[in-house]
C-alpha cells in the first residue's frame, strides 16, 4: 500500500537552521537545491513555477516521493522518502529522504573500478528495468548506485515513468534509453560490452 505523505509547513527560521546543521550539496544562483542534513538525511529542493495554488495539485516534490514508493513497490532499490516540505518564506518545496548507500556508476567507473562482472550485472538490472516497465528517462552512470550487498539502485529519480499493469518496454523505448545512457562519455566506455551483455539478459 502507497504511504500518505502530509506536507509539513518549513519558516525561514526553521530552514536557516536545518542548513546551519547540514551542508549544502548543490546550489545555483538562486539559492540551495540538494542539502545534507546532519542526520544524513538529504532534503532536495524544488521551485515553484505556476502559482501556490495551483502546485499544490501537482509538484515535483509530491511527484519524488511517488516514485520512490512506485519504485519499492516494483522491487527496485531507491532513496527512500522521509517527509515533504512547503517554505513558508521562498516559493520551494521540499523533499527529504534517506540516501541510497552505495557508490555511483560513475564513480566506480572514474576509480577504474567497474569490472566486466559488473557491466554483466548492470547490464541484468536495466533489462529488469524494462521487463517491469520502468523507462527511467535519466538513466545515465551518475543516477545507477552499487550497493554494498551487490545490486544496484536508482538515485534522482523524478524522471522515471512506468508503463500501465507494469507491462514491458517496446524496442524503440529501450533503444532510446540506451541511448540517453551512452550521451555520457562514461557511459560510451563501456558501451559495446553493456549492449553484448543486455542482449543475453533481455533474452
Amino acid at each position: 500500500m502507497t504511504e500518505t505523505l502530509h506536507w509539513q509547513p518549513l519558516d525561514k527560521p526553521a530552514w536557516l537552521a536545518l542548513k546551519a546543521e547540514g551542508e549544502i550539496i548543490e546550489q545555483d544562483n538562486r539559492g540551495v537545491k540538494v542539502l545534507r542534513c546532519a542526520n544524513g538525511d538529504f532534503i532536495k529542493l524544488f521551485r515553484v513555477k505556476r502559482r501556490i495554488t495551483t502546485a499544490r495539485l501537482w509538484n515535483p516534490a509530491q511527484e519524488f516521493f511517488r516514485k520512490a514508493q512506485q519504485l519499492k513497490q516494483r522491487g527496485i532499490a531507491t532513496v527512500t522518502p522521509v517527509s515533504l516540505y512547503r517554505l513558508l518564506h521562498v516559493p520551494r518545496f521540499g523533499a527529504r529522504y534517506q540516501p541510497l548507500e552505495g557508490e555511483t556508476v560513475r564513480t566506480l567507473l572514474q576509480q577504474k573500478k567497474f569490472t566486466e562482472k559488473h557491466i554483466t550485472e548492470l547490464a541484468a538490472f536495466i533489462a529488469l528495468l524494462h521487463s517491469k516497465g520502468i523507462l527511467f528517462r535519466s538513466l545515465h552512470p551518475g543516477n545507477v548506485v552499487l550497493r554494498p550487498d551487490g545490486t544496484f539502485g536508482l538515485i534522482d529519480i523524478l524522471d522515471c515513468r512506468f508503463r500501465w499493469w507494469s507491462r514491458p518496454l517496446n524496442r524503440w523505448q529501450r533503444e532510446r534509453n540506451f541511448q540517453h545512457f551512452f550521451r555520457y562519455e562514461d557511459g560510451k566506455q563501456i558501451e559495446r560490452a553493456l549492449r553484448a551483455a543486455y542482449f543475453i539478459a533481455a533474452g
